[in-house]
């Protein structure tokens, strides 16, 4: 055998094990307990060229309470002006397994009127989660890609947002998340769109490298036994991860974004028989004013007379379409196009076929 002939064989080989339409595991759902956390806190953004809050109530409480842990105590009663500060928002992302010395990256907003954070630093700041508990501490200097300014005369520029910033790697995290990973007998793995064809498989695909180990719990979950050694279980895990499983096809789904006119179509989506006629129906009003003249040497005076011209057009070609019964996603779309539809007009015929019941599809308006 050759060599050419050896590479064709591992070509045909390469195909019959890897399906076209094949996926991985990890690719189609995640494990239950492996999830990122959401952090929030509250803090005060220095240094900032005169584009911070101008005297505003919180933000004069939280400076009082940042000078107050450096021993310095605002007069009571005072105002200052904190035109170079800003009462900002951090949000974060705190992975699965963080561990603490971790940094992770975070993002500041303003609340007040602040114009831009350009230039600012945020001063050291917790991060708390759900539960009320300080999961990381962030403080740093920001990157703000957007860019505002303005003159005398009230003119304005802003170039994207100013009034958002990042610190990259800007926290570090204090405290790890429980994730359950390395207690309990059963793991579960949820898809990321319920389906129960779907389910089915990646459990028989599961269950063929490791038998008797998967079953459904519900359309979504796969409920997957584990070994208690965690070594082991990670081990299991990433195989798992790296099964390739043949997913259900897409429902068939049509998909109307009403604000821009665009209109998705599934390739599932089918009609049953139905005949569409698209015309439109163009209406004219012309208004004209004539002066009417009094006869000479009458007691009448000069006026002004309006007339009104209605006109209705139809289209001038009247166009049908008839559809086979199980016509299919590229029938529907040369059909509609023959029929010179625009967006508007093809969300208006997908809504009478639904209607009409010959729309073989779900209709999801965003």
């Amino acid at each position: 055998m050759t060599w050419r002939h050896l590479l064709a064989v591992l070509a045909a080989f390469a195909f019959w094990t890897a399906p076209a339409q094949a996926e991985r595991i990890r690719d189609l759902g995640t494990f239950q307990s492996v999830r990122s956390n959401q952090l929030t806190g509250y803090g005060i953004v220095v240094g900032l060229d005169g584009t911070g809050d101008d005297n505003l109530a919180y933000l004069t409480q939280a400076m009082r309470g940042t000078t107050g842990r450096f021993g310095l105590q605002l007069p009571p009663g005072v105002s200052p002006g904190l035109k170079n500060a800003a009462a900002v928002i951090i949000t974060a992302d705190l992975p699965a397994f963080a561990k603490p010395g971790q940094r992770i990256d975070v993002t500041v907003s303003t609340m007040g009127k602040a114009k831009s954070l350009r230039g600012g630093a945020l001063i050291l700041t917790p991060l708390f989660g759900a539960d009320g508990e300080i999961y990381a501490m962030a403080q740093g200097n920001l990157a703000v890609a957007g860019l505002g300014i303005s003159g005398k005369d009230g003119s304005k520029l802003t170039v994207n947002v100013p009034t958002v910033g990042r610190i990259p790697e800007g926290a570090s995290v204090e405290r790890a998340v429980a994730t359950g990973f390395e207690t309990g007998e059963t793991l579960r793995w949820n898809l990321a769109s319920a389906d129960f064809l779907t389910a089915s498989r990646v459990r028989d695909a599961i269950n063929r490298q490791f038998p008797g180990l998967a079953s459904v719990e519900d359309g979504v979950t796969i409920a997957i036994r584990m070994p208690f050694d965690t070594d082991a279980r990670a081990s299991m895990m990433a195989a798992v991860e790296m099964i390739e499983v043949d997913p259900a096809e897409a429902p068939a789904k049509v998909i109307v974004n009403s604000r821009s006119g665009t209109v998705v179509i599934s390739n599932m989506v089918r009609l049953a028989p139905a005949a569409i006629s698209h015309g439109s129906l163009v209406l004219r009003i012309e208004e004209n004013e004539r002066i009417i003249q009094p006869n000479p040497l009458s007691p009448g005076q000069t006026a002004v007379e309006n007339q009104s011209n209605l006109t209705a057009e139809g289209p001038g070609e009247k166009r049908v379409q008839l559809f086979n019964p199980g016509a299919s996603l590229a029938a529907v779309v040369d059909a509609l196009n023959a029929l010179g539809t625009s967006p508007s007009d093809l969300v208006a015929i997908l809504e009478a076929l639904k209607q009409a019941g010959s729309l073989r599809a779900e209709m999801v308006v965003i």
